[in-house]
């Protein structure tokens, strides 16, 4: 038996376990255990450090249900401000990921258990249709784009977020990562919500909401002069910006508290 050392972090809401070096051998069953809100410790993933030649760390990511996610904008977010705290320092930070490398900047807040960072997201791109796309019935009228952050999204623009039935849909579409987007309710913003692929309804998407902002800008709900889009989510708000399709996100990370978890 031997004691891994956690913490646990959240990103507007988009909770987080983040563990150093972990002498695990199936880490998805690890995650899935851990991430179990009511047997386990509760999280949406479980975010594993370890070292990387040229890096300040690698970061792979875990679902709650085990599954391996290339990447996520909150998730990111967590990680770095596990990692400054062990580091000693805010300095800027090189992450190795499942889809690339990410550039994080960090600053501190008026809450010492809160930090701020902004993550290069690097290129939006275009996906193919999912499978089982055409299973949701959606209205043919209603704006759609099939994006990648180097995780896959779909993005639907709706009338009013908080009438559609998600997590009915999300199911249909397991495989991708589900966003809803109205426009407002300020000239230069969206609210979202969310069904991620692993995860389900969460109060937050970083990479989703990279992707929700690009199409609400393809789509002109938000005026391309605006320097960010605000994302408002159940969680919070996260601020997206662009320089040409490759996006940067802002937003909090929190520190919530650290466990020790027995293993075998």
């Amino acid at each position: 038996m031997s004691t891994l050392h956690l913490t646990k972090h959240h990103g507007l809401g988009n909770d987080f376990l983040v563990v150093f070096h972990p002498d695990v051998d199936d880490l998805a069953a690890l995650a899935v255990r851990l991430c179990d809100r009511r047997t386990g410790i509760g999280a949406d993933g479980l975010l594993v450090a370890e070292s990387a030649d040229g890096y300040a760390a690698s970061m792979v990511l875990y679902n709650a249900d085990g599954s391996r996610a290339e990447m996520s904008g909150n998730g990111i977010r967590c990680f770095a401000q596990a990692l400054a705290a062990r580091r000693g320092d805010l300095s800027t930070q090189r992450i190795l990921t499942d889809a690339g490398d990410r550039i994080v900047e960090l600053a501190p807040t008026d809450d010492p258990a809160t930090i701020t960072a902004q993550v290069e997201m690097g290129e939006v791109t275009e996906l193919d249709e999912p499978a089982g796309w055409d299973t949701l019935g959606c209205n043919p009228d209603r704006p759609v784009a099939h994006l990648s952050m180097g995780n896959p999204h779909t993005v639907v623009g709706v009338d009013d977020v908080s009438v559609v039935d998600l997590a009915h849909l999300g199911s249909k579409v397991p495989q991708i990562n589900l966003e809803i987007i109205e426009p407002g309710p300020e000239p230069d913003a969206i609210t979202l919500r969310v069904h991620e692929r692993g995860a389900g309804i969460t109060q937050a998407c970083g990479t989703g909401a990279c992707a929700s902002a690009f199409a609400a800008l393809r789509w002109g709900l938000i005026a391309a002069s605006v320097p960010a889009v605000k994302v408002h989510m159940d969680g919070g708000t996260a601020s997206v910006s662009f320089d040409a399709a490759h996006a940067v996100l802002t937003g909090p990370a929190t520190l919530i508290g650290q466990v020790e978890v027995a293993v075998a």
